[in-house]
């Protein structure tokens, strides 16, 4: 059998591609932005219960090591940030185990970057104005909706008081499944599965979607504020387009001791799961214990978004190679 050695993306849609992301690096040298690199491995991976890292077993001077192909650059770009780089992005290489279809590239293309001093609300506008310059021809109004919010008018239900026994019997019925099939998933499981199937695909429709106020359980990295409820919500936002979610922001967590708390919960929920734990990242922990400054930070699909822009029916269309055929 002939082995297909042809890229993804045709030659044409490639020099599009070069075109976008040049249009990327002029839009951050516009705003004084500084573009790093940072490496694809690191000492720890991401501990997220719903991310599955990849790792490998390298030589180094002290010995066999294991290092984790980065989910994303944030945890190298944070300790530029705590060495005083002032606002930064990159364009990096980021991995994601079992990431595979319309939408998704195990390995693929992450734009992320840090404004210190920047709120949540000024990043927004930053990304918002970001996907304007890329999508000139179809500049869409900006939407803004809070979390509960959502759940509120497209499933009539508080996703914060909600039962667990009723939130996954609403899931499973939402996700076409058989009743018991998430019997013991987590309450974070199935809002996810909800947001997803119901909420996510009417996003983005003839408009930019940020979605705020997030459970505070689903904060990560980012900080935790009170809402206008008094509810604990994340300090974090989506942003969506036609149906996909494009990018993830947070008002970003300086706090050493609480974010190595929340590594710790990952693993042990992570254990609970059946999953592997992940190394902690000590290097992230050290920078934060030094001292980062206050500020926000996003990360967006940029092959997502490059894909709405150029009108492909799938990711692999704006890849050089998808995995499949790397």
């Amino acid at each position: 059998m002939a082995i297909d050695w042809r890229p993804s993306a045709d030659i044409a849609t490639l020099r599009e591609r070069a075109r976008l992301l040049a249009s990327v690096r002029a839009f951050f040298a516009a705003r004084d932005v500084l573009e790093v690199e940072t490496p694809v491995l690191g000492q720890g991976g991401s501990t997220d219960v719903h991310l599955v890292s990849l790792a490998t077993q390298a030589r180094t001077d002290k010995g066999q090591r294991r290092l984790w192909l980065q989910t994303s650059p944030e945890f190298h770009m944070k300790r530029l940030l705590a060495a005083g780089s002032g606002p930064i992005f990159q364009l990096a290489r980021s991995f994601r185990d079992g990431e595979v279809g319309s939408r998704h590239n195990i390995e693929f293309t992450m734009l992320e970057w840090y404004r210190p001093g920047f709120t949540l609300a000024e990043l927004i506008d930053e990304a918002t104005a970001l996907v304007a310059a890329l999508m000139p021809s179809s500049a869409k109004p900006v939407a803004t909706y809070r979390y509960r919010e959502l759940f509120h008018t497209q499933l009539a239900i508080d996703p914060f008081t909600l039962s667990l026994e009723k939130l996954r019997g609403l899931a499973a019925e939402r996700g076409q499944m058989l009743t018991g099939a998430l019997a013991k998933e987590s309450r974070e499981t199935c809002l996810d599965l909800l947001m997803s199937m119901v909420i996510e695909p009417t996003l983005g429709r003839g408009e930019l979607s940020v979605v705020m106020d997030y459970p505070a359980s689903q904060a990560a990295l980012a900080r935790r504020h009170q809402d206008a409820d008094g509810e604990w919500v994340a300090s974090r936002f989506e942003l969506y387009l036609e149906g996909i979610e494009l990018a993830n922001g947070y008002h970003e967590l300086t706090d050493a001791s609480e974010q190595r708390a929340r590594f710790k919960e990952d693993n042990a929920e992570r254990r609970r799961l059946g999953l592997p734990e992940v190394d902690i990242d000590e290097r992230l922990l050290a920078a934060l214990e030094h001292g980062m400054p206050e500020g926000a930070g996003v990360a967006l699909g940029i092959d997502r978004l490059i894909q709405l822009a150029l009108g492909k029916a799938r990711l692999e269309d704006v890849l050089a190679f998808a995995t499949p055929n790397c």
